[in-house]
């Protein structure tokens, strides 16, 4: 997390080593991080069976198709039900470790190619249940360039795998740069020598994968109908009827998850302890907390059910205190995205005043304080290569983002430069949509006090997270002016990471678009896409923080927060974190 190493697994002389993807507020380094005193590994004599319930406010932000995951509830389960290429243990931040992948991955010619032996005995689960071929991770590779499949990142992070373009843009109807020599070989030839950002990735669950005579027809429409026909090759599956249709999922209400009866304890190295995993969604996140402190065999989702300030405050250093799990910095951090497809935020200096005008520290008080982060005011957060070049907790200097609790004066000169001559603006109303979960609307009702003070009307909307996304945020024809509850955390090892899916304008897409901000920055993309191929762990730092002042520099996304948040448990759960989704490692914990 502190840097990039060089490891094992992309090890490679003539290219940068990048592997596979919160502390006192006055820190200035980015190696400061909070410990927990709780395990978060699992015991060594840990007890097998039970069922454990994960109490949730929404839904994952998918139908379950692993091709289009990839917000941090989605994660969770995604760690419980797929095998990907490669994954991060627990402890683990910085070097995955072969998951379906027999070991590491080959590099040659400088860089350009890349040879994978994947597992042999490794199945899918019920009505599919035979193994996995080579051929099943292409197939979910190339998926995850359809439109209909919506994925968030391949365009991002395997754009240079030769003919990937083609199968986006429906040219071809396979990548040529995947092949499969044999039935466990994977073989993939890029354009650049990018080589350890293309593994890097392989993390991600785009890679679990899918078998092409099952998922192909459900492939084929406007929107894919794989989710709700979702097999895995986990540990756990969801329950299904004989035609393969999910039966243990009902939006919005519970997701329940079942041992996969195919899935071989000896090719994967999760143990899997508990029998069943139940997701139980729609709590508010202050009763909820309550229920898994007061409860058996419950854990809350730290991803919309977290702890609120007075949960926190009342909780923190009562009896009840050693129920809170600390993480370390989660290496995401938290902004405001403003549209800069749509007036009046097509002007920068519109934009300008409302960062200007913004109460971050109030913001970071909705969600606790320094107990859990520290406000923000560049976007490569703490834990991540690049963050102290980028200025480290002092931020890049501009001066709309110098005063964490807001200066309207200097708002109101941005607004006077945008030609609102009484530092009031005073054109037509805009809409924000929010996440309605307890945190999250309070940040943002704090975000519709700034604007309300700088003359704007608003037509604030708040919904659940997941819709949120699918229908506004994520939606370029449908997003509003505003989304504040919108945040990312490090796909893995990498200030890339950070940055480029979210800010390039090449990975705008129709759905499943995570550049919130619609920013299309000729010049800013073109110094991007140069970075992407920059060698060696220092000059990938300084590149994407050059980078990352410059974001800061468009104002089209307001940092608030760096976030390291507090994961609530009942008693009789042994607590174990995912490090690298800053969330519980469900296929890694179990039952006193």
């Amino acid at each position: 997390m502190r840097r990039i190493r060089v490891t094992a697994v992309l090890a490679v002389a003539c290219i940068a080593a990048v592997t596979a993807g919160c502390g006192s507020s006055g820190s200035s380094s980015s190696s400061s991080s909070s410990s927990s005193s709780v395990p978060t590994t699992e015991p060594a004599h840990a007890k097998k069976g039970g069922t454990l319930t994960m109490l949730a406010s929404g839904d994952v932000d998918n139908n379950l198709d692993p091709g289009y995951s990839y917000y941090q509830y989605d994660f969770i389960l995604d760690n419980d039900l797929h095998r990907t290429l490669y994954r991060y243990k627990p402890n683990d931040t910085t070097k995955p470790s072969p998951d379906l992948a027999a070991g590491e991955p080959q590099i040659t010619n400088g860089g350009k190619s890349i040879t994978i032996k994947i597992k042999q005995g490794v199945k899918f689960s019920p009505p599919v249940n035979r193994e996995v071929t080579a051929a099943d991770v292409k197939y979910a590779m190339e998926r995850d360039f359809l439109p209909q499949v919506g994925n968030g990142y391949a365009n991002s992070y395997w754009p240079d795998i030769i003919g990937a373009k083609d199968m986006a843009s429906g040219k071809a109807k396979e990548i040529k740069g995947i092949t499969t020599p044999d039935k466990y070989t994977l073989k993939f030839q890029l354009s650049r020598p990018v080589a350890p950002i293309v593994i890097g990735a392989m993390v991600l669950p785009g890679t679990a994968p899918v078998p092409k005579e099952y998922a192909q027809k459900f492939d084929e429409g406007k929107k894919s109908e794989y989710g709700p026909h979702l097999v895995t090759t986990g540990p756990y599956m969801i329950p299904n009827d004989a035609s393969g249709k999910i039966t243990g999922y009902t939006p919005g209400r519970r997701i329940t998850l079942v041992r996969n009866p195919n899935w071989n304890a000896k090719t994967d190295w999760r143990p899997a302890y508990l029998d069943k995993i139940v997701i139980e969604e729609g709590n508010d996140p202050t009763v909820g907390n309550r229920k898994v402190l007061d409860g058996q065999s419950v854990v809350a989702n730290p991803v919309d059910l977290a702890p609120t300030p007075d949960f926190l405050k009342a909780n923190l250093n009562g009896s009840k205190k050693d129920q809170l799990v600390p993480s370390p910095y989660t290496g995401r951090t938290r902004w405001v995205a403003l549209n800069t497809r749509k007036k009046p935020f097509t002007n920068v200096n519109v934009r300008k005043a409302v960062n200007a005008a913004l109460d971050r520290q109030a913001m970071l008080l909705a969600f606790g304080g320094t107990a859990v982060g520290q406000v923000a005011n560049h976007i490569i957060p703490p834990g991540v290569a690049g963050f102290d070049q980028s200025g480290g907790t002092k931020g890049t200097g501009v001066d709309y983002l110098k005063n964490p609790s807001g200066d309207l004066k200097l708002a109101a000169s941005y607004l006077k430069k945008a030609g609102f001559s009484n530092g009031k603006y005073n054109g037509p109303k805009i809409t924000m949509v929010a996440d309605n979960a307890g945190n999250q609307k309070a940040a943002a009702q704090v975000v519709l006090n700034s604007l309300q003070k700088l003359g704007f009307q608003v037509n604030f909307r708040t919904t659940t997270r997941d819709t949120m996304f699918s229908k506004f945020c994520a939606v370029p024809s449908n997003e509003p002016e505003i989304c504040p509850s919108v945040g990312w955390l490090k796909d893995f090892a990498d200030p890339q990471t950070m940055i480029d899916p979210v800010f390039n304008g090449k990975n705008i897409v129709p759905n499943g678009n995570v550049n919130w901000e619609l920013l299309n920055d000729k010049a800013l993309n073109a110094q991007m896409d140069k970075a992407e191929t920059v060698v060696g762990d220092s000059a990938r730092a300084k590149a994407w923080a050059d980078i990352d002042k410059k974001v800061v520099a468009t104002a089209s996304a307001i940092p608030w927060m760096w976030d390291k948040p507090y994961l609530v448990r009942a008693t009789n759960v042994v607590p174990v974190l995912n490090k690298a989704n800053a969330a519980w490692d469900l296929s890694s914990m179990s039952l006193k």
